[in-house]
């Protein structure tokens, strides 16, 4: 038997880590943080142990926590005082994530990036104001039985992301993060920030985001479950791998900064083909129910917490991820 190549001497103490292929940091993480216009008092978030919907008078406080544990970036989601079919709240100067916006960087030293949707402000909760379709049951627009479905006006959609990344911009955010899944939305942000003189404001896209059985514990978080119907019509099919290499290159040529895999741990084979077909700073979203399930598991003695969250990131960022949007950021940033 010829030994002579032992991997196992360079997994001995001290010289592992000297060998170590991947590191994780806290720079690298942003913390998800929940801004509610309804409420005085923080409200915990009871599918996502740990987090909490903020009132607006408590959302430097929850920020500065954020800072202390060594993470310095943060993306707001707001939700708002009330809602309607175009969510005309998401816009409002005076709106939740507005406000919070200017309170964060007036107080602290976070980087601010915006969740940039309308589904926490529609009244429908989906991701922009709606339009009927007609579709028939054998699928032809003219056919026999055509009975009207609503979907997402795409293009309405856009004009409403020109006023709220602008409204956002004017508030002092340091990047807007869409996420709607709209044809063409980067390109229409990207003119929207330049034309009001936010050329320094980088955009950082939802550019592969999936239609996702893990995003429940967000939906009940943020109160931007769809009303009716699902997402399917504007968020891509989970079996498909090329038409994310295509919407990347799309929001890529439109100007994005930095793309985002939406989510991440059932995706790392699409954040390892965006890393290597693409020289942007790659981010990945892992979402709340990638972290509500560590946690049910850990509950019930089944995984032990700390090992399971640090081992999920640093897969995420073995697969190409630059940034990682976690809920899991403070407590991984603290043990690092």
């Amino acid at each position: 038997m010829d030994l002579t190549h032992r991997p196992r001497r360079l997994r001995q103490d001290r010289v592992r880590d000297l060998v170590s292929e991947t590191s994780l940091e806290p720079a690298d993480l942003i913390a998800p943080v929940f801004v509610d216009a309804t409420t005085d008092e923080r409200i915990p978030i009871e599918s996502m142990p740990g987090h909490d919907r903020v009132p607006i008078d408590g959302i430097v406080a929850r920020v500065e926590d954020v800072l202390e544990t060594g993470v310095e970036a943060v993306m707001l989601f707001g939700i708002p005082e009330s809602k309607d079919p175009e969510g005309s709240r998401a816009w409002a100067d005076d709106g939740v994530v507005q406000e919070a916006v200017r309170r964060i960087t007036s107080e602290t030293d976070a980087y601010v990036i915006t969740d940039v949707c309308l589904c926490e402000y529609t009244d429908h909760g989906h991701c922009g104001p709606l339009e009927a379709e007609l579709r028939s049951e054998g699928g032809l627009e003219d056919g026999p039985a055509c009975e009207p479905t609503m979907t997402v006006d795409n293009d309405a959609t856009l004009a409403a992301l020109e006023q709220i990344v602008t409204s956002h911009a004017r508030a002092g955010a340091d990047m807007v993060a869409p996420s709607g899944m709209m044809d063409g939305m980067v390109g229409t942000i990207r003119s929207a920030l330049d034309e009001a003189g936010f050329e320094h404001v980088p955009i950082m896209s939802y550019a592969a985001k999936y239609e996702s059985a893990f995003y429940g514990p967000f939906r009940d978080a943020a109160d931007g479950a769809p009303a009716f119907g699902n997402r399917r019509h504007y968020q891509m099919d989970p079996a498909n791998a090329r038409e994310a290499v295509r919407e990347v290159r799309l929001d890529a040529e439109q100007g994005a900064d930095v793309m985002m895999v939406k989510p991440a741990l059932p995706y790392l084979d699409i954040i390892s083909t965006i890393r290597r077909e693409f020289d942007h700073p790659v981010a990945a979203y892992n979402v709340s129910g990638e972290y509500a399930m560590l946690h049910a598991a850990a509950e019930k003695g089944w995984l032990e917490l700390e090992a399971v969250a640090t081992e999920s990131l640093l897969s995420i960022k073995r697969a190409g991820a630059d940034l990682i949007l976690t809920y899991f950021a403070e407590d991984v940033a603290q043990r690092l």
